[in-house]
């Protein structure tokens, strides 16, 4: 390895080359041959910072709708009219003269059987015309129809309310063979239902024959369908209750009837003081 003093130099031997190269005729170098330049290195760019993801968009949020106004309910219709002839008023205007001669209430209970004034008559068992005393009895029970058991038996009052009437009739002193027991309508309404003003109107043409029969000294009416079928629409039946009232010479007398006691026993204590009126007025001389 020579040393550094006899070492020739880089300039020295480009010199040479140099020198060289001209005695060879080469006097210039072509460009291509040229050493490219170094490209010129690039600054390192420093790392991006990471580009935040952006945020999801939040739900919207629901907002409260805003408040309607309230619906406004449409009035209620008016009710219909009832026609006139269904009218809730006194049907029994005045007491019927078409009793022939011969009539009895065993001729009347024939018509009864026979009749098909009304559509009661097509779903019935029997009809029940009445039974008891029918020689001007000092009572005349009325009632609103017959029920299930009535309506088996052809017998008016023989399931529990009559079980309870038969009571009522013994606490006055009397036999239900001393007195007589009637209704508004001979059929059974269906399902026990309140006779329609048409149905009451065909069967108390012969409730008033029977009444100018037997001509009872006076008549309870149990019952509001009872009382409204003899008097009329004159109020409700715990206000008239325990009144008197006159139907043609007879005097009447409405009360609850036994099956609405059977409902609510706490009535019982004012259809016993009814009863009490119903004594008081027979005794009575006048």
């Amino acid at each position: 390895m020579p040393d550094s003093a006899t070492a020739p130099t880089l300039q020295s031997l480009f010199r040479d080359y140099v020198a060289y190269l001209r005695e060879e005729g080469i006097t210039s170098v072509p460009a291509s041959s040229r050493p490219a330049p170094k490209p010129k290195a690039r600054p390192k760019k420093s790392p991006a910072a990471p580009v935040p993801a952006a945020p999801e968009p939040a739900a919207p949020v629901a907002s409260a709708p805003p408040p309607q106004p309230a619906p406004v309910q449409p009035p209620p219709p008016a009710p219909m009219p009832t026609p006139a002839a269904e009218q809730p008023t006194a049907y029994a205007t005045e007491l019927p003269t078409t009793n022939a001669p011969g009539d009895t209430l065993e001729t009347i209970a024939a018509e009864i059987r026979a009749c098909r004034a009304c559509p009661l008559c097509q779903r019935r068992l029997n009809p029940v015309p009445g039974e008891g005393n029918s020689d001007h009895p000092d009572i005349m029970f009325i009632g609103e129809g017959p029920g299930a058991d009535e309506d088996a038996q052809g017998r008016p009052f023989v399931g529990r309310s009559g079980q309870l009437l038969d009571k009522m009739i013994a606490a006055i002193g009397y036999q239900r063979e001393r007195v007589f027991i009637g209704n508004i309508v001979k059929c059974r309404p269906p399902g026990n239902r309140t006779p329609t003003p048409s149905e009451m109107a065909g069967c108390i043409p012969y409730l008033l024959r029977q009444i100018d029969l037997i001509h009872p000294r006076l008549i309870v009416c149990l019952g509001s369908t009872a009382m409204i079928g003899l008097l009329g629409n004159i109020g409700p039946i715990s206000r008239v209750r325990g009144t008197w009232h006159d139907f043609h010479g007879i005097p009447v007398l409405p009360t609850f009837h036994p099956a609405y006691l059977l409902r609510d026993p706490s009535r019982k204590r004012y259809a016993w003081a009814d009863l009490k009126t119903v004594m008081a007025r027979l005794s009575s001389p006048t």
